[in-house]
């Protein structure tokens, strides 16, 4: 079990402030009268404290507070560019910022969650003790912005209101942190002490990129106090590492979630976006994914788009699973965008009108971004994250330098593109789930979508997420195993929070109508592996819509599926017609590639989840139940028609 609060408040600790009373004397010792005056309308006692507590641990020079008023917004661009974390560039609106090369992803061996002696924490995470945690900040972050403003902003992760948002502080010496937070969360500076109150908990952020060079990046850390809800975050800039409302306080809601809000709570990992079905009707679906793996491909694809990579979910009191977006705008890869499987997202990035923060990406000498995959041609000279750059440049070991890093990002406004839902995404009472999916970079296995047959197997899906590593996690490499592309942000025993899954999909309090299809999607499956050679996909963007669409008429009951042992396949005619709506041809053929059952594979696949499984302790027996009965059914096919399944042969 969690227990809040326990343990020493390392800002208390390190900062010494305990009482409200001292807090307000640092407070007017620390601000100029604009700011002390902006800060009023906060007066949650323990936000204030903790607000002194790091000012008085990192000495910043000066402290301005956002109200998210247009001023304080635009201080807020302009100290980005005096600083020299972001540049214009050409199209008004936009700016680029650079990380320094050793930090272009989530460092994932400097993360770390904060416990207290004799906890236990996921056995997929690193932990530090609190002691260490403390000396960590008494030595690093003591004065680390000597000669810096700290910038705190109010923000509410999630619409403000909604059952299952919470508010956080974010308090960092980036401007660009700060202007990213922006385009990403719900400014509630006003409503931030009656949020405080409906969601009785409040996330604290603090960070600092101390002197930005290279040589400190060994000492960088992002560490995580479950018990007190706070993050610290170091020597670094990367917007994953830096921006901690949105991993960071991800993994304070999974943890919530799993030991406070059982049965009434999941925070997930995932997409939400809405499809259009026949007649009309609009149907939501959300969605797992490891980063890089096609998750904000997916959420475009959707004619009602809410959000690209996480999502808060609840049991409603009429019966149906609620979700929202925590974040108002997208942290989004841009690698592969183009104007065929991108077209929304393209036009904002293409067109005019939109505020855009790149990161990462080549700026050519007219002050334009480029990017590996963008569809365009390629600039002779530009300047990336590494310097002057052209095509044919080498590192030092020889091996080609492409002109965007593979992790690079762009981060604006949701609302600004075209598809998105922005009535519902911002309603409160969230919008209901129909159709859950689960998917990873699966080249050999698993077809491009299936059905689970009951809720436990749903589960099971999300539990067996096997992907490829991808460049959003630096020192990362290989096949792994992904539980619900939520592994990295699940703090606590993996035990317990499967069992919050199983609990919570089985729930009496979801109603019939309401009950979703849980499905598994791959997109990765490639023609060498299907009887075919060569890497080439067996699929192209634009075939997600297919599956989708095939989920949400399978949800409705408008087609059946082909029962197999690992749950329903589509039929090849219901695929067909769906393929011809998007104008492509579906030879039967492709589908028998796609859609095959490889036995030896999958049983392969269970084989390696139920030893990896087997090492955790105290798992939900349910898991082990779906594996054996998995593999006795498949057993039991491979015997009757051989190592490889078609469709046909079951239908």
């Amino acid at each position: 079990m969690l227990e809040l609060n326990k343990g020493s408040d390392i800002l208390t600790a390190v900062g010494g402030i305990t009482s409200l009373e001292d807090a307000q004397a640092v407070l007017e010792k620390s601000l100029d009268k604009a700011n002390l005056q902006k800060l009023s309308p906060i007066t949650t006692v323990d936000a204030l404290i903790k607000i002194a507590n790091s000012i008085v641990i990192c000495k910043p020079a000066a402290v301005f507070i956002n109200s998210g008023s247009p001023e304080d917004v635009q201080w807020i661009r302009e100290h980005a560019l005096h600083k020299g974390e972001e540049k214009k560039l050409a199209k008004p609106g936009h700016t680029i910022h650079f990380d320094l090369p050793e930090d272009q992803a989530r460092l994932v061996n400097q993360t770390y969650y904060i416990i207290n002696e004799g906890e236990k924490i996921s056995s997929l995470a690193k932990l530090l003790l609190r002691d260490e945690a403390t000396q960590y900040v008494r030595q690093y972050m003591t004065g680390i912005m000597d000669g810096m403003t700290m910038i705190i902003g109010f923000y509410s992760r999630g619409p403000v209101g909604a059952e299952a948002a919470v508010p956080a502080i974010e308090m960092s010496s980036s401007a660009y942190v700060l202007h990213s937070a922006e385009l990403l969360y719900r400014n509630c500076y006003d409503q931030f002490d009656r949020e405080a109150e409906r969601a009785n908990i409040f996330f604290t952020n603090l960070h600092s990129e101390g002197k930005n060079r290279p040589e400190d990046v060994p000492n960088a850390r992002i560490l995580m106090d479950r018990s007190w809800l706070t993050t610290f975050s170091t020597y670094c800039t990367y917007a994953g590492n830096t921006l901690l409302m949105k991993k960071g306080n991800h993994r304070f809601c999974v943890d919530y979630a799993t030991y406070h809000k059982k049965e009434e709570q999941l925070s997930e990992h995932m997409f939400i976006t809405g499809l259009t079905g026949p007649g009309g009707r609009v149907n939501f679906c959300a969605g797992a994914a490891p980063s890089g793996c096609g998750k904000t491909t997916t959420a475009m694809v959707g004619s009602h788009f809410v959000g690209d990579d996480l999502a808060q979910i609840w049991i409603a009191a009429d019966g149906t699973i609620r979700a929202i977006n925590p974040e108002k705008g997208i942290f989004g890869i841009v690698e592969d965008v183009n104007r065929e499987g991108d077209p929304y997202l393209m036009e904002c990035l293409r067109g005019d009108g939109t505020e855009v923060i790149w990161s990462n990406v080549l700026i050519d000498e007219h002050g334009v971004p480029h990017w590996v995959g963008n569809g365009e041609s390629v600039p002779e000279r530009g300047v990336n994250f590494q310097g002057e750059w052209s095509p044919g440049k080498t590192d030092a070991n020889g091996k080609p330098i492409p002109m965007s890093h593979k992790n690079s990002r762009c981060t604006l406004l949701a609302s600004a593109i075209a598809n998105h839902a922005t009535e519902a995404a911002e309603d409160p009472a969230g919008v209901p789930i129909r159709v859950f999916t689960y998917s990873g970079r699966d080249s050999d296995t698993m077809p491009p979508v299936w059905a689970a047959r009951t809720m436990d197997e749903g589960v099971v899906i999300g539990a067996s997420i096997v992907s490829q590593a991808t460049a959003t996690e630096v020192g990362v490499t290989g096949v792994r195993r992904q539980p619900w592309a939520n592994a990295p942000f699940i703090p606590g025993s993996l035990a317990d929070y499967m069992e919050a899954q199983f609990v919570f999909f089985n729930s009496e309090k979801i109603s019939a109508a309401g009950r979703p299809v849980m499905a598994g999607l791959n997109y990765f499956l490639t023609d060498g592996n299907r009887g075919g050679s060569g890497n080439k996909l067996l699929g192209e963007k634009r075939d997600v819509k297919v599956w989708l669409g095939w989920l949400e008429r399978f949800a409705h009951g408008d087609v059946t599926g082909i029962e197999t042992p690992i749950g329903y396949l589509p039929r090849y005619d219901d695929l067909k017609a769906l393929f011809a709506e998007i104008n492509k041809e579906y030879p039967e053929s492709l589908y028998d590639k796609q859609f095959s059952l490889y036995i030896d594979n999958i049983l392969h696949r269970l084989e390696l989840q139920t030893e990896a499984y087997g090492k955790e302790e105290n798992l939900p027996a349910k898991l082990f139940e779906v594996y054996r009965r998995q593999q006795a059914e498949l057993t039991k096919l491979k015997e009757a028609y051989g190592p490889i399944v078609h469709p046909k042969q079951l239908a």
